[in-house]
């Protein structure tokens, strides 16, 4: 039945109801039917059928689709004959003929059963024929987590996927859920029952419903399903789950950034618009992977002009046309530029006078700047020192730059450029009005310099994937995560720290390689090989910990944490950087930096 057939279908049978209704009222509150209330429900039935069917069609009873009621329908239902059963009492109080008041609730209540009734019918008769044809195909659904989203994700099953998908049970550890019921399917007991239940009801599909569960667990739970042949699958994490919600079209395969989970950051929005909100930001660096985030992190706040400052023509296109797309109102510039070029920058200063200043822009890749020193110290030294002097000269409000935990006791060319780059935006503060605050952490999940891109291309050539040793550790944080903390540490500057973001616990390559070749349907080492390559110049086999240093202070953030620097003088720091930048081989960089950073140990692997 479609079109207006279905409508007029459920009309018929709503006025068959209220008529039977108001019949059986009678009948059910003086056991019989006496001729006078008779007579009197007889003449009011015309008028009774009228109202009634005008409150139902005015709560839209007549267009809604069926098959996917819940809650909000039976709501609608009780509102609309309540609303038409007043509307018939001051009919009868008008005409001078009122009925006795409980003919009218006993009425009420039969009429939300029948109309209730019906419409549950045509639910049971969609889902029944829904998808026909498709029996053979369906995939029988294990959901690991009985919780709110296990829940979503069987309601989303249930009115979405009838015909491709069906749950056959929940998987919970809580023991007080075993063997109760959800959307009527049963909770079949722990996670290291899942082989035995695969085995017991033909599971092809299992689906982890547990977007804020810790990425230790879900590596256990990944463990235990691939002991299984079943499809694997997870909902979005809570990074990808916009405002709570999450349904069944956002499932994809586990990630390695799943098994990696952490905890979500809790951002005071508050705190980082009264800075961002209505001013002129600018972000170098804006076409890489964390310069684009904070990019997409800045909109949000309402910024009066966003100024996207990269080398690159081709990534700050993408992310111009991203950011168009996403936020049609936000007023930005894309600029193409190169932080060296010290009088490019002061026209930019000039002409646009921003007021807030990210700075991402750097030389990030360890061994090729082992390889190229000289340009290491161009573009993460002298390119910071000309984009902070300029943020001085121009009254910047805030100066953030983006830094490294390689910037610890550093065996690399790259880390000692950014620990001399930190040592110099802390020496501008105090210079002027602007606030030079610098950032530090540790490696960002599918940045591009990350190694997991490199994995995933290797796995897809067949292999080998390489690790440089087998007991090397790193510290992993995600895009947004990291993001979010920059901005956070921003609004919490005072000027002059450096700020360090909680990492969590390291994390063996090793294993991340073998994570990754399982993820993608292989066996390690014996369908793929891990293959051992040995460290490579300025790689260290562990990266201490943010706060090696000189310790860190706690900050009003649970995941932000100011490092106890030595204060720096600008005259000392300035003379350090003027020696550096007129070196001009390699070794003499090297020798310069081990100067100005006492703890820079060259060709050195730290363990």
């Amino acid at each position: 039945m479609r079109g207006f057939l279905l409508p007029l279908f459920l009309c018929t049978i709503d006025i068959i109801s209220a008529i039977f209704a108001g019949i059986v009222s009678v009948y059910l509150r003086f056991d019989g039917m006496p001729a006078q209330y008779i007579s009197m429900l007889i003449a009011q039935l015309p008028a009774f059928v009228v109202v009634m069917i005008g409150s139902l069609y005015l709560y839209r009873l007549y267009s809604r689709i069926w098959r996917y009621a819940g809650s909000r329908e039976l709501l609608s239902i009780v509102c609309a004959v309540f609303s038409g059963t007043v509307a018939w009492v001051l009919y009868s109080m008008a005409i001078g003929v009122l009925l006795p008041r409980s003919l009218y609730i006993i009425t009420a209540f039969l009429l939300i059963v029948l109309v209730g009734g019906s419409r549950l019918f045509l639910k049971i008769y969609s889902d029944i024929t829904a998808g026909p044809g498709k029996t053979k195909e369906m995939q029988r659904v294990l959901i690991v987590g009985a919780g709110d989203a296990g829940a979503m994700l069987a309601r989303e099953i249930q009115q979405y996927h009838t015909g491709s998908r069906r749950v056959i049970g929940f998987v919970d550890d809580d023991p007080n859920k075993r063997n109760k019921m959800m959307f009527g399917s049963k909770v079949l007991g722990d996670r290291f029952a899942i082989k035995e239940m695969v085995c017991s009801f033909d599971v092809s599909e299992i689906i982890i419903a547990m977007p804020s569960i810790k990425g230790r667990e879900i590596r256990e739970i990944v463990n235990i399903c691939k002991e299984t042949e079943c499809t694997l699958k997870i909902l979005p994490g809570i990074y990808e789950i916009i405002e709570g919600t999450a349904t069944v079209g956002q499932l994809r395969p586990v990630e390695v950034e799943d098994l990696l989970g952490r905890d979500p950051v809790e951002l005071d929005v508050s705190a980082v618009k009264t800075y961002i909100n209505n001013k002129i930001v600018l972000v170098t660096g804006a076409g890489g992977s964390i310069g684009s985030e904070i990019c997409r992190q800045v909109a949000k706040m309402g910024p009066r002009k966003l100024l996207l400052l990269g080398k690159g023509e081709n990534s700050i296109y993408e992310i111009n046309g991203e950011l168009t797309t996403e936020y049609p109102l936000l007023k930005k510039v894309p600029i193409i530029a190169d932080v060296r070029d010290q009088e490019r920058i002061k026209e930019i200063m000039d002409y646009f006078q921003p007021q807030v200043v990210f700075h991402a822009a750097a030389h990030k890749h360890v061994p090729l700047m082992e390889e190229q020193p000289v340009e290491a110290v161009r573009n993460n030294v002298w390119g910071t020192k000309v984009l902070a002097e300029a943020a001085a000269a121009h009254k910047v409000e805030t100066f953030v730059m983006i830094s490294t935990d390689k910037a610890v006791n550093p065996t690399s060319v790259m880390g000692c450029t950014k620990r001399v780059a930190e040592m110099f935006v802390q020496s501008m503060n105090g210079s002027g009005t602007t606030r030079f605050v610098a950032v530090r952490f540790g490696n960002v999940l599918g940045s591009r310099g990350s190694v997991i891109p490199l994995f995933k291309k290797q796995i897809a050539r067949g292999g080998p994937v390489t690790v440089t040793d087998k007991e090397m550790k790193r510290y992993f944080m995600t895009i947004p995560e990291a993001s979010s903390l920059v901005l956070q540490a921003g609004a919490m500057a005072a000027g002059g720290e450096v700020f360090v973001l909680d990492m969590g616990e390291p994390v063996k390559i090793y294993d991340l390689a073998k994570d990754l070749i399982t993820l993608s349907g292989y066996t390690p080492n014996v369908d793929m090989e891990i293959r051992i390559t040995g460290l490579r110049p300025g790689e260290k086999l562990f990266e201490e910990l943010l706060s090696a240093e000189d310790g860190t202070e706690t900050t009003k953030h649970k995941k932000i944490f100011t490092a106890r620097l030595k204060k720096l003088s600008k005259l000392e720091v300035d003379e350090s950087i003027d020696i550096l930048l007129n070196q001009k081989n390699g070794e003499d960089v090297v020798t310069a930096l081990a100067k100005i950073v006492p703890t820079y140990m060259p060709n050195r692997i730290k363990k």
